[in-house]
């Protein structure tokens, strides 16, 4: 269950052979995202767990979900890109029923990113998740 804009990365991951391309992608990915406002760069916004510095805030408008990212490192942004493209525009009730570590495996994510990095993307994964149950 993704979005066409995750679905669009997905196709672009598959003519990428190399994992440098990838990560480079990745990165170009948060390159292209707006500056989370630093007004927004609070504490309920910052998501623990992570090695880097993260922020997530969550938006719910006409019962769709989106929500806008940032981060001090780079590849992080585009993680959070990535993880924009899999669940902003979803009607918030779905957002839960979305299986981020197997969508995210169709990437090849799990098996590229350090462990740090991976326990940093559960942790965004688990803070959207809370957010939208939370709206439910």
């Amino acid at each position: 269950m993704a979005t066409a804009a995750f679905e669009e990365i997905v196709e672009d991951f598959e003519f990428l052979e190399d994992w440098e391309d990838r990560y480079r992608y990745v990165i170009d990915r948060g390159r292209a995202m707006a500056a989370l406002d630093d007004a927004l760069k609070v504490p309920v916004t910052k998501v623990d767990g992570c090695a880097s510095q993260v922020w997530l805030h969550p938006r719910i408008e006409a019962g769709q979900f989106s929500f806008d990212g940032d981060s001090d490192a780079m590849i992080v942004r585009g993680l959070i890109a990535v993880l924009r493209a899999l669940y902003n525009g979803l009607p918030v009730v779905e957002v839960g029923r979305v299986d981020a570590p197997a969508e995210l495996a169709r990437l090849g994510l799990d098996e590229h990113l350090s462990a740090q990095r991976s326990n940093g993307v559960r942790a965004m994964v688990e803070r959207i998740r809370l957010v939208a149950a939370e709206a439910v």
